[in-house]
């Protein structure tokens, strides 16, 4: 954004955390920016506002933008089908139109009386291109992705770590990269290792490259396992978080698997272990069970193959900046 000439008045890298405990200790900065946003909206009064995401900060300046009469959109809509369903009744009342990048929230939405389009998915665009899907995976490298907030880094990487040790101590040739999310320090990252002898850290910058060259990946749970699953590389998904957030969870999660691949293909293609399964013995087991199985490995890509054409390819800035255009200029008669 800041690259196509966005103006940015507030960075949203240092609210980066998940989790009930997690979020207390940033509530004091949260509730700076809310009136920051307030005033700025008071003030400049815009001709609409677009959401991205982030509903535990969104959702109060949308109610913010409609008490000012200006319309609101949300683009990539909050995953308010998997937890917290009375969301939609907020949402009906407060944002105009939701933007949808996954297939099927649309008739979630649509069901519950919300306007909703399906736009597809940005990573499609950027990720199925021929200078990734050319590469040559290495048949004994292991990617490590732990994260990009702080606090979930600080829970697997010790994880992560350790699993890296026992795979090592099975076939020494094997070797681990671990890839850095943005705005990761390297230094933290080898804090968190219960052993980093045999890791190797690697810039963001070439992150997809990174990943495609992996036979398969360890990564936390988020965003990044629908990138690796959209570059073809199977990808164990771990995810651990404050037992309090986590009783939280187990009461309130609506889905059968907390991977976007397996929520789209609609079967656990990607083996999840979560909070007490997430132990470096599980992840090692079935870490090697890939490495020796190269049926299994072909098995999954070919189950991954399949998500990018699910997730409508092309031109996805574009179709949700016409859906918005076209959508002030009706309101505007």
């Amino acid at each position: 954004m800041e690259q196509a000439g966005v103006s940015l008045t507030l960075r949203m890298e240092n609210l980066s955390v998940m989790g009930i405990s997690e979020v207390v200790g940033y509530l004091p900065r949260v509730f700076g920016m809310w009136r920051t946003i307030r005033r700025s909206l008071a003030q400049e009064r815009p001709a609409a506002v677009v959401l991205i995401d982030s509903p535990d900060f969104h959702l109060r300046i949308a109610r913010m933008a409609h008490a000012l009469r200006i319309p609101v959109f949300y683009y990539i809509s909050p995953q308010v089908w998997a937890w917290r369903p009375g969301r939609v009744q907020f949402l009906k009342k407060y944002v105009r139109r939701m933007l949808c990048i996954l297939p099927f929230e649309p008739d979630f939405y649509r069901a519950r009386g919300m306007a909703a389009d399906y736009v597809g998915h940005p990573l499609v665009d950027e990720l199925r291109r021929a200078e990734f899907l050319q590469v040559t995976p290495e048949k004994k490298r292991v990617g490590i992705l732990p994260g990009s907030r702080k606090t979930e880094i600080e829970r697997l990487m010790p994880v992560f770590s350790q699993t890296a040790e026992l795979l090592g101590r099975r076939d020494p040739e094997i070797n681990f990269v671990v890839i850095k999310a943005p705005g990761i320090n390297e230094a933290f990252l080898r804090r968190c290792c219960v052993n980093e002898q045999n890791m190797t850290f690697l810039e963001p910058g070439q992150r997809y490259r990174h990943m495609r060259e992996c036979a398969l990946i360890m990564a936390a749970s988020g965003t990044v396992t629908l990138e690796s699953s959209l570059l073809g590389v199977p990808t164990i998904v771990a995810y651990k978080c404050s037992r309090l957030s986590f009783l939280v969870a187990v009461r309130l999660v609506k889905v059968p698997a907390i991977s976007l691949t397996n929520l789209i293909l609609k079967k656990n293609v990607l083996p999840e272990f979560i909070q007490h399964q997430a132990t470096p013995e599980n992840l090692a087991n079935k870490a090697w069970s890939w490495l020796h199985d190269q049926r299994e490995m072909e098995a999954v890509r070919r189950e991954l193959d399949k998500l990018s054409a699910l997730l409508a390819a092309g031109g996805v800035p574009e179709r949700t900046a016409t859906i918005i255009l076209r959508d002030l200029s009706l309101l505007r008669g």
